[in-house]
């Protein structure tokens, strides 16, 4: 009896990793055998390596040590010769199965041998093979079982290949053999989906047209060619792709735990920092006169502030952590649902959109902290040299030596502890910038005086031609003045306005209809509302809580380090700071707001800086 030629067929060859014929194969101790480099880069990757184990990617047994990687030269030398006999025979043509006539009048005719499919050997290659393998297996252990004899009449005793699937499973049944099977056992299974055009138990899988066909279909013109496989068999090929798959995600999901460890101990390293700044710096500044105690303030507001500033970071990237954690498991939840189904008709409909790669954020250069001991040493280093300074001075120069002490100090503190939040600390008026305000950008019911140097909302709308510079719907005005650079300081003269708002936008926002209103839209601006309500316009607003209320606004910008501070400028105190990254010229920002039937009708001033009555206004 002669042997099927779909005894053997590439899937038998094939690396379950890569799905291409083996190349170079190597096998496992559990007796699996992949490519050398695919299962080198597997561990390699970290995906089947752990810190104290390996683990087959197959059956995810776990190995202490990691094996010694030995190509199999029998496997490797049959390989070669199965892609070599495969290649020279060539794919052949289908043809239709002959049938033996048993009536006595008919006259015998042998049965055709069975159509060859792409990748399957012919029965004469085989055979010349099969004696090559029994000579190699001579010489050589195999992890593998004995080669059917062709001139075994008892095909139900000839063994396979063992295939590279997963041991939990029996290996499936190659295409030829099934094929054969095909009428009776789709007759006789019921649990298994039919064809809805031909009735057919649906046991075949075609990766062309990605979908599960029957019998009759693979020998249809639809299906002529495709690349057609038993269903079962591509079931498991899936499923082993699935366990790398969760695999992975295991691994994500480890990774940016160890991230939200690492920020969680950041943040307690953060906090013992800070304390430990103020407790120095507290000691340092108790040795000086009380005219300096404005300056203690100041320090210790500035640690305050970066401590702020780093726990904020912090926790919104532990939100974003706990955001992708939270996906990855759901994502992996179903992936574990999927592995277990039983239903591959679902399965192959689910598996597209699962195994698909998540576009995932690499956190290894993620991380926040604080320098300790920065902040102490500078302190210490600016007041022994100041003290020095001011033992020398009589007492009557004492008052007006001390707010420039206070401005060296607090501008070593600020370039060591926190240099890419805040600029060096200076007299701000040193950058006073003479700002006058843009007619032609003027809401039309904004009022503008002959100088450029105030604006108040009148009642009605002004004819004004609509230039496309020109707010039409939000009450307010850009200055004439723009930035692409350098530092800049400007006053603005509040009043008792009861509303305004103050900042810089950029050249290029929208100005006609309604108009968003943040730092992403190009707009950095302070807002009063009724009165007591100040806020930072972000998304959401950042609320601010002032105990003396601003009459006198300075405005200090840090174009190259996109910084943006405002201060009461009577008072001396910083009200806040807004870091960010300009791209485009900005302008000075003004709006009075509406005046609200007379409420609020005083206009905003833009002041004359002075030096000799506000010479300690401070960043």
């Amino acid at each position: 009896m002669a042997l099927p030629a779909a005894f053997l067929s590439e899937d038998q060859f094939t690396c379950s990793i890569c799905l291409e014929v083996f190349n170079n194969p190597v096998s496992t101790p559990c007796g699996h055998s992949f490519c050398k480099a695919c299962l080198s880069s597997y561990w390699d990757g970290g995906k089947g390596g752990g810190a104290t184990s390996y683990q087959c990617p197959l059956c995810k047994e776990s190995f202490h040590k990691r094996p010694e990687l030995h190509v199999n030269r029998t496997l490797k030398e049959i390989t070669e010769h199965f892609k070599q006999m495969a290649n020279a025979t060539g794919p052949m043509d289908r043809r239709s199965e002959g049938v033996e006539n048993s009536h006595p009048h008919h006259q015998h005719h042998p049965a055709p041998s069975l159509p060859q499919r792409p990748g399957e050997m012919p029965e004469s290659i085989f055979a010349e093979m099969m004696t090559r393998f029994q000579q190699l297996q001579a010489g050589a252990g195999m992890p593998y079982t004995t080669l059917p004899d062709p001139s075994d009449p008892h095909p139900q005793s000839q063994l396979s290949f063992q295939t590279q699937t997963n041991e939990q499973h029996d290996p499936p049944p190659s295409y030829a053999s099934t094929r054969r099977k095909t009428r009776s056992a789709s007759e006789s299974s019921s649990n298994v989906p039919l064809c809805p055009i031909h009735l057919r138990a649906l046991e075949f899988f075609c990766r062309t047209d990605n979908t599960c066909i029957c019998s009759t279909c693979v020998e249809t013109a639809a299906h002529q060619g495709h690349n057609v496989m038993p269903a079962k068999r591509e079931w498991h090929i899936k499923k082993s792709q699935l366990g790398i798959a969760a695999v992975e995600l295991k691994d994500l999901i480890c990774e940016r735990e160890r991230k939200m460890e690492e920020i969680q101990n950041s943040l307690r390293e953060i906090e013992a920092a800070a304390e430990q700044e103020i407790h120095g710096a507290v000691c340092v500044f108790s040795k000086l006169i009380s005219s300096v105690e404005c300056c203690q303030a100041e320090v210790l507001e500035v640690i305050e502030i970066t401590r702020r500033a780093a726990e904020h970071k912090a926790q919104s990237l532990l939100r974003e952590l706990e955001e992708q954690i939270a996906e990855l498991k759901t994502r992996s939840t179903a992936l574990s649902q999927l592995a277990l189904t039983e239903d591959y008709i679902h399965f192959f409909k689910m598996f597209p959109a699962l195994s698909t790669p998540l576009s995932a954020k690499h956190w290894s250069g993620v991380s926040v902290g604080l320098t300790p001991g920065v902040i102490l040493r500078t302190v210490n280093k600016t007041m022994e040299r100041l003290e020095e300074e001011i033992q020398k001075l009589p007492e009557v120069c004492k008052s007006l030596f001390e707010p420039r002490v206070k401005l060296e100090s607090q501008q070593s503190l600020l370039d060591q502890s926190v240099p890419r939040t805040n600029p060096k600390i200076r007299r701000v008026q040193e950058y006073a910038t003479d700002i006058t305000l843009d007619p032609n950008t003027a809401h039309p019911r904004l009022i503008i005086s002959a100088d450029g140097k105030q604006v108040y909302c009148s009642e009605r709308h002004q004819q004004l031609p609509d230039n496309p510079e020109r707010f039409d719907r939000v009450v307010c005005v850009l200055a004439r003045q723009g930035f692409n650079s350098g530092r800049h300081y400007w006053e603005v003269d509040v009043g008792g306005k009861t509303d305004w708002d103050l900042g810089v936008a950029s050249w290029s926002v929208s100005r006609k209809g309604k108009i968003t209103v943040s730092p992403a839209h190009g707009y950095w601006f302070l807002s009063l509302r009724d009165q007591t309500d100040y806020a930072f316009r972000t998304e959401p607003s950042n609320n601010l809580s002032l105990n003396l209320r601003p009459s006198r606004i300075g405005i200090y910008v840090d174009y190259d380090k996109g910084l943006l501070s405002f201060y009461n400028v009577e008072a001396r105190v910083l009200i806040y700071t807004f870091t960010d990254t300009f791209s485009d010229t900005i302008h000075p920002f003004f709006s009075p707001c509406t005046n609200k039937s007379g409420r609020n009708e005083a206009p905003l001033i833009i002041c004359p800086v002075s030096m000799t009555e506000h010479n300690e206004a401070t960043v």
